[in-house]
């Protein structure tokens, strides 16, 4: 079966795609405002110059899967005969890779800190003529940088299963988890206005741990998804249902005596082989079509099945 023309999501997959790209832009929007307020109050603070730095990354999550949704449909060409669907996997890996890089930096900055002792200073400013401790505006700037991204990510969250996104899915989980690096830099900051110095590195060290960790997560399993492991269910991140039901629909074509079935992520859809030791007496004339067919139809995460006929299974199959 060749590959040819565009992918076409479901029609009710269709609506969910242009939902997510609203909200992606909405939190592009949101993020670039967040960043602005941040840079404005941050001064000398660590833990808030972490928390900026976090909020500027988490800015590639969403531009990330807009560049990606505008590439993924393009019909397959001779130089890329198996289409683009793999661009959502390229985006997760450099989403991924630029959030462990940075977690690395700014962990090894927070430590640093801590270990010169270096003492921030939060200072005042003046909003006519009364005296204001610039620790309130960095808290309620802090507020502002979690409480919405909290939102978009529980908008997000569902639209992400829905199409087996990954991006979308770590993108929506970072940012319902957003409220964590908000809090650790709201009692570093009050931790500088009771004297204590160190709070504010210590809340800068657990925000990028939190960052490493996330990064990290995320970048085991781009790379594993990239080295074509078994396909994973977005939503518990345990091998998909969906190989198993297809072998299952396989072993009960009755031209069919022993069935192999192997599938690979290509983004939001699959690829895969199954390998059939045919019974014996049975024509095969039009029941390799048929099948394809019928797989194809299964579910819209189908993309490519080949099907191949064998006397015996190759012990490499597994």
């Amino acid at each position: 079966m060749k590959i040819t023309g565009k992918f076409a999501l479901p029609p009710y997959l269709q609506e969910t795609l242009k939902k997510a790209i609203f909200y992606e832009w909405l939190t592009v929007g949101y993020l670039l405002t967040v960043i602005v307020l941040m840079f404005l109050v941050m001064g000398s603070s660590q833990a808030m110059k972490t928390a900026w730095l976090e909020d500027a990354l988490s800015i590639l999550p969403a531009i990330s899967f807009l560049i990606a949704s505008r590439i993924y449909n393009k019909p397959a060409t001779k130089e890329f005969p198996y289409g683009f669907h793999k661009v959502f996997s390229i985006a997760f890996l450099t989403g991924s890779v630029a959030l462990f890089a940075m977690g690395c930096f700014l962990a090894i900055d927070s430590a640093i800190t801590l270990i010169k002792a270096e003492r921030p200073t939060i200072g005042s400013i003046y909003v006519f003529n009364t005296q204001i401790w610039m620790g309130w505006l960095m808290m309620l700037t802090l507020c502002y940088s979690a409480f919405p991204a909290m939102w978009l990510g529980y908008k997000k969250m569902p639209l992400a299963k829905k199409m087996h996104n990954k991006i979308l899915f770590t993108d929506a989980t970072t940012q319902k988890a957003d409220y964590m690096t908000a809090f650790a830099a709201i009692i570093g900051i009050l931790g500088v206005g009771f004297g204590i110095w160190w709070a504010d590195a210590s809340a800068a060290l657990f925000i990028s741990i939190s960052v490493i960790k996330d990064g990290f997560k995320g970048l085991k399993n781009a790379i594993a998804d990239l080295m074509d492991r078994h396909p994973m269910d977005v939503k518990n991140n345990e091998k998909d249902n969906l190989v198993e039901e297809i072998k299952k629909l396989a072993k009960q074509w009755p031209w069919a005596k022993q069935v192999r079935v192997r599938f690979r992520e290509h983004g939001m859809v699959y690829f895969g082989e199954l390998y059939i030791i045919p019974m014996k007496g049975f024509a095969l004339d039009g029941k390799i079509e048929a099948a394809k067919d019928e797989l194809l139809a299964y579910h819209w995460k189908i993309h490519d099945v080949t099907i191949m006929v064998e006397d015996t299974f190759d012990e490499n199959v597994v």
